[in-house]
């Protein structure tokens, strides 16, 4: 892989344990030579993460809104800064060219960027590996409510397997490296 998009919460949550899994994977991909795309933010977790890539040399590149970047949001280090109008072109931009997805911890926007990348999975449109990193059970719920989706007929199970998941960093990245993309040609 030699790029991801991390989907992360622009709060570093209430729990030190967040802001050490940004650090993780920050530091991870920048040594792992994995370009990182991210939301451009310096707050939250998105700083976090921005800041490790940073630190250990990685690349990273920030797409933000207009809006955001004028409340003045943006990442001053990360010098590679698009700047678009709308959170859906943002989206759009995050799955552009990229080896894969990872959704660490966060709120409604982390969540409908993850939905979106399944969703275009699920259609054959995204073809690469969406990985939550369920830091210490934080996705859990949601894991148990996909396997409920599935069980009361409204998820196929292959199409439930585009969504890898993995309490760590390392154990995320090498189930991605190993992914081969599995979707159900006619799913309904």
């Amino acid at each position: 892989m030699h790029s991801i998009s991390v989907f992360c919460g622009a709060n570093k949550g209430s729990q030190p344990w967040f802001e050490e899994a940004a650090t993780d994977l920050g530091k991870t991909l920048a040594e792992r030579g994995i370009r990182v795309l991210f939301g451009g933010g310096s707050v939250g977790l998105m700083g976090v993460l921005a800041d490790a890539v940073l630190a250990h040399g990685g690349q990273i590149t920030g797409i933000i809104t207009h809006q955001l970047n004028g409340l003045e949001l943006g990442h001053p280090g990360v010098a590679d800064m698009v700047s678009v109008e709308t959170m859906s072109e943002r989206r759009v931009l995050l799955l552009k060219n990229t080896d894969g997805v990872i959704t660490m911890p966060g709120g409604y926007g982390s969540l409908d960027e993850h939905f979106e990348a399944l969703t275009l999975a699920q259609l054959r449109q995204y073809r690469k590996p969406i990985g939550l990193l369920n830091v210490r059970g934080y996705y859990d719920p949601l894991i148990r409510m996909m396997n409920v989706m599935v069980e009361n007929g409204f998820l196929k199970p292959d199409n439930r397997n585009l969504c890898i998941d993995a309490p760590n960093v390392s154990e995320l990245l090498e189930k991605m490296t190993a992914y081969e993309y599995k979707a159900l040609e006619k799913w309904l």
